[in-house]
């Protein structure tokens, strides 16, 4: 999967590592120094000894450095091969550096390796270690043979042991880091949807707190504008005037929301049902037949708040797109559900419009359905209908 790192023992390499390769050439170095000098593991009378002389020696060594120069790209082959060397070694007088060699190997199959292959070695050492202590005990009763199975041990079981204790930690490492990085990654999202869910919301309320005002503003200037009568030019510029400082108190309100910056609530001053009378008062200063019908009782704070909003916003719409006739306002409480509707005459209109976006509606839509609401708006008979239902007991949203 991209994104995802690929864990070590994975990853394909088509050349042998620079380090591998200097491992290599250090301990063929090593060994043949050891040769020159006449150092060795065995003397030559040891019964071991079937290969004697210096050939065999050299050869097991080339083979083991040959194998440790691809440790990390051929860990299972270069075991295997190492194994084989090992025995020819074993024949011989023996070389250090040889065996040394080879317990990297070991090493190096159980930390690079397959999980199933560095599984199969630490069971095959250790049973090894064990075997190589009991077996010639048991044929020779001697405590010294028991040295025997110590030295498989440290040989083949130690670095086993050890490059599975690395290989656990380095696999505990990724396996952190890797959550790390998802848990990074879904608080990245988190912030995004945040960030977008405050701005989705304080468009809203932008929307709502100015589009009203703006528009009366738009078709009274307008209106003063087309129609050349000093009387409704100065009854326009005080309508223009009314909303205009009704919409500096808006923006101000805005303003102190976003300074206060808690985003997880409503402000003290946030409307509320109570202030819907003032908004039909508004809407008929500018110029509607509004008719109110308020029978909505106690409402939970954010319910009131959604339905103020559709209200607001459903009286700018009549304002901007309405016929003339009679705006109906309608808060009902039904059982367990607040029931909000206005209705306006729908049809061809003449005379001064302002212009709509579409985003009243959204807004709409977005409050009702946060509130675990319904939402819907359209003609029904000759009357443009805004519907909009609350729950009123508490529970998940919808």
């Amino acid at each position: 999967m991209e994104g995802m790192a690929v864990p070590v023992a994975l990853r394909p390499r088509s050349h042998p590592h620079r380090f591998d390769v200097c491992l290599a050439a250090g301990g063929l170095l090593g060994g043949l120094l050891l040769a020159a000098v006449g150092l060795a593991t065995r003397p030559r009378h040891d019964p071991l000894v079937l290969l004697d002389g210096p050939w065999p020696v050299l050869v097991a060594l080339a083979v083991m450095a040959g194998c440790e120069a691809v440790r990390r790209t051929a860990p299972r082959t270069a075991l295997l091969t190492g194994t084989a060397a090992i025995v020819l070694d074993t024949l011989t007088r023996g070389n250090l550096c040889t065996v040394l060699m080879y317990t990297d190997l070991v090493y190096a199959a159980v930390l690079y390796g397959t999980l199933a292959s560095a599984r199969r070695i630490q069971w095959i050492t250790g049973l090894l270690t064990v075997a190589g202590a009991l077996v010639p005990f048991a044929v020779w009763r001697v405590p010294q043979a028991l040295l025997i199975g110590v030295v498989v041990g440290i040989v083949a079981y130690a670095p086993a042991a050890t490059g599975w204790i690395v290989r656990d930690h380095r696999d505990a490492a990724e396996a952190a880091r890797l959550r790390a990085e998802q848990t990074a990654l879904l608080a990245g999202i988190d912030r995004a949807q945040a960030v977008t869910s405050e701005r989705a919301r304080m468009a809203r309320e932008l929307h709502d707190m100015v589009a009203n005002h703006l528009s009366a503003i738009a078709i009274h200037s307008t209106a003063a504008l087309s129609i050349d009568d000093p009387d409704t030019s100065r009854q326009a510029l005080s309508v223009i005037r009314e909303n205009s400082v009704d919409g500096l108190a808006e923006m101000r309100r805005l303003i102190g929301i976003l300074r206060d910056g808690s985003g997880d609530r409503e402000p003290a001053a946030a409307p509320t049902l109570d202030g819907v009378e003032a908004l039909v008062e508004g809407a008929r200063a500018n110029g509607l037949d509004v008719a109110l019908v308020a029978e909505h009782g106690e409402v939970p704070a954010p319910v009131e708040f959604a339905a103020y909003r559709i209200v607001q916003e459903s009286l700018t719409n009549a304002l901007k797109h309405a016929c003339p006739g009679r705006v109906t306002v309608a808060l009902v409480r039904r059982g367990d559900e607040l029931d909000v509707r206005v209705r306006s005459p729908h049809g061809r209109r003449g005379g001064p419009r302002a212009p709509g976006s579409g985003a009243g509606l959204v807004g709409m839509r977005e409050r009702a359905v946060l509130l675990g609401g319904t939402f819907g708006a359209g003609p029904e008979d000759s009357c443009w209908t805004v519907r909009a239902t609350f729950p009123l007991v508490e529970g998940d949203p919808a």
